[in-house]
């Protein structure tokens, strides 16, 4: 459990004059770096905004992440550095970096203090927010908890919009591997050889390397376990609510580079600019404002045959992915807050016609199982749709791939129903309320927790610390997780969590016969 503010900082205030008390230094590939400690805990050791790669700025701008240069001396590893270029789409992001920039390649480590165990797990997470925003600095991914139990613990950024992904007809022809598109993809992939390369200088297993994330993070480790630059580098991976196999009427796929350089050049038309080299040259802050003008989401991942030869979907079909343990799940209620907040709810009247719209000829299948007999039971089915094309099929999708695929799967469904004032929680759990629960990192500044949510965090985290070690969530103290291939019962997390039998399968066969049963394979 984590230590509170005020106990932690008198804690540190007394270990400071100690001897032992400055953060340990490590030499890792590209010099000396001297870390901290936790704020949380004071056996954590903490490294700070540690480049993993170049600037990608001016003529790196839409290029491979280079590798970071050597620097000379002991660099103090205290500072977060920078999040990566991003604008407010989901209102402010929590993150601990004081600005913003193309300079954001860098990465933060948790690792136990003094440990005279070597060869620990690794847990490489990458953060959410759609490929538009987030970074790795956010107090709800902290890896305290996580490097206490004994594992190192690391969260890079990676490029985000217009930075992360603008394919482009001359970038395809300036690369050596004629592709485009995707260097938010392979920022990720370079900091799975940072880990492997640096990761025992913190006491880790370059061998024994877990990657999670969740929504947008989560998609990338599907994405990861599907790219030949990857896939053979991982040992296990946790997906929460994400992955690339995209429900009928969803907007998961992954556009062939072709399309995607069409939008590319669409967007330098739009800042009026004809060339790469003027792309190049245009001011971060105009080519953000630009793509906000546009879409906030108008770029993300393609199939840009190198990092993505084909779509996550279809490596996955054919089962050419890494077939690894895979801890998978998605919330009660992803999207229960968009019907919370909507004013025009659907009534037990226009449901039935917003299914003959979405589905078309399979409406009345689709109403046997996304019932409107009532009012309740057809809101309680609306939100359930919603959660189901945004992210419930497309995890549950490919948990069924990794089973098919003779690998272990835990699945898992988060049903704990937290604080909150705004009321979005009244159909259950939505969209990321339970990452801060996955990483026991509970804000503490909020003052109406209540012990159901520790119990549910010491458990879910404890779940999560398990798999990372070993590939599989069990350990004393907690109640048993079956694996979901073998007799196919899901995890229900909550204050009293407890295995049962998997709910509402039908619904997402529906959606599976709508898609063919392949998952939108899309593109080659």
């Amino acid at each position: 459990m984590l230590i509170s503010r005020t106990v932690s900082t008198l804690v540190l205030a007394a270990i400071v004059a100690a001897p032992h008390a400055s953060a340990d230094t490590v030499f890792v590939h590209n010099g000396e770096i001297e870390g901290t400690v936790s704020e949380f805990d004071p056996d954590v050791r903490l490294f700070r905004g540690v480049p993993f790669a170049v600037a990608p700025v001016g003529d790196l701008r839409w290029r491979p992440p280079q590798p970071a240069v050597n620097w000379e001396g002991v660099r103090k590893a205290d500072d977060w550095g920078k999040r990566c270029v991003q604008g407010p789409v989901y209102g402010p992001i929590h993150s601990r970096e004081k600005s913003m920039s193309e300079d954001c390649l860098y990465l933060n480590v948790w690792a136990p203090a003094h440990s005279a165990r070597q060869d620990l797990p690794v847990y490489l997470w990458f953060h959410g927010g759609g490929y538009v925003t987030g970074s790795a600095s956010e107090p709800r991914y902290d890896g305290t908890y996580l490097a206490k139990q004994g594992i190192v613990v690391v969260e890079p950024n990676y490029r985000l919009g217009p930075f992360g992904f603008l394919a482009h007809p001359e970038l395809t022809q300036e690369s050596s591997r004629g592709a485009s598109g995707n260097y938010g993809l392979l920022d990720q992939v370079a900091a799975i050889y940072w880990v492997r390369e640096n990761i025992a200088a913190f006491g880790g297993d370059a061998d024994n390397i877990t990657i999670g994330g969740e929504s947008a993070g989560a998609l990338s480790v599907s994405a990861l376990m599907a790219s030949p630059l990857s896939r053979d580098l991982i040992q296990k991976a946790i997906g929460q609510s994400g992955g690339y196999f995209p429900a009928p009427t969803s907007d998961l796929s992954l556009p062939p580079r072709a399309e995607a350089e069409k939008s590319g050049v669409e967007f330098a038309t739009s800042l009026g600019v004809g060339s790469l080299s003027g792309l190049r040259a245009v001011p971060a802050e105009d080519l953000l404002a630009a793509s906000m003008k546009i879409d906030p989401y108008f770029f993300g991942p393609i199939v840009d045959g190198y990092v993505l030869q084909e779509t996550v979907a279809r490596v996955f079909e054919e089962g050419r992915q890494s077939r690894i343990p895979l801890l998978v799940g998605w919330n009660s209620a992803e999207l229960g807050m968009a019907f919370v907040f909507n004013p025009r709810k659907p009534t037990p009247e226009t449901f039935p016609r917003m299914l003959r719209e979405q589905f078309g000829e399979h409406s009345d299948a689709a109403l046997a199982v996304y019932r409107a007999n009532s009012e309740a039971q057809m809101l309680e089915s609306a939100v359930a749709l919603a959660s189901d094309v945004f992210m419930a099929y497309s995890t549950w999708k490919w948990a069924e791939h990794q089973v098919g695929s003779g690998a272990p799967v835990y699945r898992y469904r988060f049903d704990r129903i937290g604080p909150d004032p705004s009321g979005a929680n009244r159909f259950g759990a939505v969209h990321a309320v339970e990452i801060e629960y996955a990483f026991n990192a509970l804000d503490p500044n909020r003052t109406d927790w209540e012990p159901e949510d520790r119990a549910t965090a010491r458990t879910m985290a404890g779940y999560w610390a398990n798999f990372i070690k070993t590939g599989n969530p069990n350990g004393a103290g907690l109640a048993d997780w079956p694996e979901f291939g073998k007799d196919r019962q899901v995890m229900f997390l909550d204050a009293e969590s407890k295995a049962g039998p998997e709910q509402h399968r039908k619904r997402y066969e529906f959606l599976n016969n709508i898609a063919g049963g392949r998952g939108d394979l899309g593109p080659k």
